[in-house]
Parts: structure tokens; C-alpha cells; sequence
């Protein structure tokens, strides 16, 4: 008898071969769906930034216009969902720097310039706000509904 429980315990948790993502396994025995979870863990990654920038409304410290930071802020954790999203965990970071500083380096004016750096754009302009609302709702959306992107078997047998 214990040896048929011990060898459906090791069954039981190795893992799936056959799942889509990293979670699915998880995903399937959890009691609460995971999509909430997902979006839940990013509005507190903002949340915390916005906290840390009011508190440094109460000090001589400024990183620029209140709205300024929230807007980057906002537009670049979207970015990062995105990029954990499409390319995986591992490389997500990779979006936002890059998009950053090719932003800070070729800074533009005309209306295709100010979308495409829109983390260079002054806190009044209307294409950066767009572009930074709808990367964070797009980043939002994509990894609520599908999670980080699939890692490749050598990659997940590494952890």
C-alpha cells in the first residue's frame, strides 16, 4: 500500500510535459483563476511606484512633473507585460530599456516622432499619453489572458 502511494505521489507531481505555459499546471489546480492574480501583481508594481513618487512630494526631491512619472511609469510596466508576454520572463526587460533609449538618444517633434518617444515627450503631450495609456492597458490585457510566454524545455529544466 505505501508503495502505491509513493508511486502516485511521484506521478502526481512531476511535471506536465504537456503544458502550454510555465502556470498551466498551476493554473489548473488553483482555486482562484489566475488572470486576476496576474493583473492584481501589476497595479501593485505601480502602485508602489506611484506611492515611492508621492512620497517624495512631501521632500525637496522632484524626477520631474507628478503626471510626467506616472504616464512613463504606467506606459513602461506595460511594456514590460508585453515584452514577459511575447518573449518571456527572462528577456522582458529588454522592451522598455531599449524603446528608452533610443527614445533619450533620437528624440523627435513631429507626430510620428512624439509617439514613437513618447518617454522623451513633455508632460503635456497628448500622443505620449495615448501611446503610454495604451501600452499599459495592451500590456495589462496580454498578460492577464496569456501569462509569460512559454520557456523552452532546456530553459524550465533549469529552475
Amino acid at each position: 500500500m505505501i508503495t502505491e502511494y509513493s508511486s502516485v505521489a511521484r506521478v502526481s507531481c512531476r511535471p506536465d510535459r504537456h503544458a502550454r505555459r510555465p502556470d498551466d499546471a498551476i493554473e489548473r489546480a488553483a482555486g482562484m483563476p489566475w488572470p486576476p492574480r496576474r493583473v492584481a501583481h501589476l497595479l501593485a508594481a505601480f502602485l508602489v511606484v506611484v506611492v515611492l513618487l508621492l512620497a517624495t512630494l512631501a521632500t525637496g526631491a522632484r524626477f520631474g512633473p507628478a503626471w510626467l512619472v506616472v504616464r512613463d511609469a504606467a506606459g513602461l510596466l506595460g511594456l514590460t507585460a508585453l515584452g514577459a508576454a511575447a518573449i518571456g520572463t527572462a528577456l522582458a526587460w529588454f522592451l522598455p530599456l531599449g524603446w528608452t533609449l533610443a527614445a533619450i538618444l533620437f528624440p523627435q517633434s513631429e507626430p510620428v516622432g512624439q509617439i514613437l518617444t513618447w518617454q522623451a515627450q513633455s508632460p503635456e503631450s497628448t500622443a505620449a499619453a495615448v501611446t503610454a495609456g495604451l501600452l499599459a492597458l495592451g500590456g495589462l490585457v496580454a498578460y492577464a489572458a496569456a501569462g509569460p510566454a512559454p520557456r523552452a524545455p532546456a530553459e524550465a529544466a533549469q529552475q
